[in-house]
């Protein structure tokens, strides 16, 4: 028994046989017939189909393998600009680490105290305390109740501490106190924690003259902070009709969303610290 392809085979075979017999009995009486007239009428057709198909299959591996070779430059390229945009960022940075460590050390050079420069790792994930963590601890002769500062003034305090980090209590926390001055006319009160990342200056008496704008700074009377740190801007001013204290807003220097690198202050100066204006 033969298979469906072997008889398929065989039959194109024989009818090849028999068109080629036909073809030259054909030929043979009729001498006038060119057989390559048909010849070329069967062929050709089946020619045409064949260098389009191979035109077609060249043209389509010589696209193929620009593509690739378009697809793998231009990944390259992507590469490439990856890593010089990655550079670009990192120069930005570094320049902007670079201006803050020249700030701090402008203003540590103003600071007749000992410091040790800490870098902020941590905030306080809860809503209803505002600490920060600082990489520096008990190992670096840090503890409570040592000020924290930056250029631009008062940052908060130190809480707690472990053996290599410290937790710092911001001024605008609602538990934080610092005694202050109007620096204009030296009226006195207790810089507190508000909200919105505000402070409020309390217990400043109804005939003190304030001003919106006034520069708020630390008294030195709590024996924390030294005298002339910055703390704020004076930003809202209520005088109730009764009563003997003024609602005074105050907004603070330091942007605390933005803290990365701060000072603690090792030892507090004998004498007053002066803020340049």
């Amino acid at each position: 028994m033969f298979s469906k392809r072997s008889v398929i085979i065989i039959g194109v075979i024989v009818l090849l046989t028999v068109n080629v017999i036909v073809l030259s009995v054909i030929a043979s009486r009729y001498p006038s017939f060119r057989p390559s007239r048909i010849a070329i009428s069967l062929v050709a057709p089946f020619q045409q189909v064949v260098v389009r198909s191979i035109r077609f299959s060249r043209d389509l591996w010589r696209h193929y393998f620009y593509l690739v070779s378009v697809s793998k430059e231009n990944e390259n390229l992507k590469n490439a600009l990856r890593i010089a945009e990655k550079k670009n960022r990192d120069k930005a940075e570094i320049a902007l680490s670079n201006a803050r460590l020249r700030s701090l050390l402008n203003f540590q050079k103003s600071i007749n105290s000992e410091v040790i420069a800490c870098e902020v790792i941590a905030n306080d994930p809860s809503s209803l305390f505002k600490t920060v963590i600082i990489d520096k601890g008990e190992s670096n002769r840090l503890k409570r109740g040592l000020p924290v500062v930056v250029s631009e003034g008062v940052v908060g305090q130190i809480i707690d501490v472990s053996h290599h980090y410290s937790k710092v209590l911001l001024v605008i926390d609602s538990n934080s106190a610092v005694d202050a001055l109007i620096q204009r006319t030296r009226a006195r009160g207790l810089i507190k924690g508000g909200i919105s990342g505000r402070c409020r200056l309390e217990y400043v008496l109804r005939k003190h003259d304030i001003d919106i704008g006034d520069t708020v700074i630390s008294s030195g009377l709590d024996g924390v902070f030294p005298k002339g740190l910055c703390l704020g801007s004076v930003s809202n001013i209520i005088k109730e009709k009764s009563g003997i204290f003024q609602d005074v807003t105050v907004s603070p220097f330091v942007d605390f969303e933005k803290l990365e690198e701060v000072l603690v202050l090792l030892n507090l100066p004998s004498h007053d610290f002066v803020t340049e204006q």
